[in-house]
């Protein structure tokens, strides 16, 4: 056996649940062990609720929209401790938590857009590049037989290794976001810190707290965004390398038929 085939092995549900099956069992679940009513993901539907609120008052209401959309992010943060302190996690879980995430973000990045119609594109890219990192990163973890995106082996990228660790991943993804809200409310503050603090002069006299915040939370955007073009690469190593698998696997068994006949 070749060596590229040595490593294959099966990928669990995937490959003996079939889809009518999934369908059937999801329609007839009972009350008891219902997926879709799991404490984390009901918190997960809480976060969908909130992010439709901060966007409706984003255009009109900085303050409502801010709080809507700051607690729905930090309600990521519990869904997780929560399905494993429960042990109700699930793949429905995994996925309804990333693509909210992903879609929360791109809803701001778009205002953004029109907010800034000079970065427009720069903020296309950074939509586009957050799409399809996490799209292709799920997608190899899927094929490779990983019961979570998050968890990715050190000899794979000691950088995604490191940054699915709890507390990087909370760290990094609330200064992200942070960026992004400190960009939105710069639209709308236009007080200079030193007046909002009642002191006098300096460099405070000139800048306002969304500004001082974007600053700050600048270089986590940056890195954020480093870890999506890593992750985005290593997907795409590891969806080519099954591939590789695959067609070395097919070649043998038509190898291994072509003997017999």
């Amino acid at each position: 056996m070749t060596k590229s085939t040595t490593h294959l092995r099966r990928r669990g549900s995937i490959d003996v649940v079939d889809a009518k099956v999934a369908v059937d069992l999801a329609t007839a679940q009972t009350y008891s062990e219902n997926v879709f009513l799991f404490v984390p993901n009901l918190i997960g539907y809480s976060r969908i609720i909130l992010a439709a609120v901060a966007l409706h008052y984003m255009n009109y209401h900085p303050i409502y929209s801010t709080l809507a959309y700051c607690i729905s992010c930090l309600l990521d943060a519990f869904d997780g401790h929560a399905a494993r302190a429960l042990g109700q996690t699930s793949k429905f879980g995994a996925v309804l938590d990333m693509v909210t995430d992903r879609c929360t973000t791109s809803c701001l990045l778009c205002y953004l857009s029109s907010a800034y119609p000079n970065w427009a594109l720069a903020f296309q890219f950074l939509i586009s590049l957050d799409f399809s990192s996490h799209y292709m990163h799920m997608n190899s973890s899927l094929v490779t037989g990983s019961r979570s995106h998050k968890q990715v082996d050190s000899d794979v990228s000691w950088i995604l290794s490191l940054y699915y660790d709890s507390r990087t991943l909370f760290l990094v993804c609330a200064g992200n976001e942070l960026f992004y809200i400190a960009l939105y409310l710069m639209k709308w503050v236009h007080t200079p810190l030193s007046v909002t603090l009642g002191v006098n002069g300096g460099i405070l006299s000139n800048i306002t707290w969304p500004e001082v915040m974007a600053i700050l939370c600048g270089p986590v955007c940056f890195l954020k965004n480093v870890v999506n073009v890593v992750q985005l690469w290593k997907a795409s190593k590891v969806l080519v390398g099954v591939d590789l698998a695959e067609r070395a696997k097919a070649r043998e068994e038509e190898a291994q038929l072509a003997k017999k006949s």
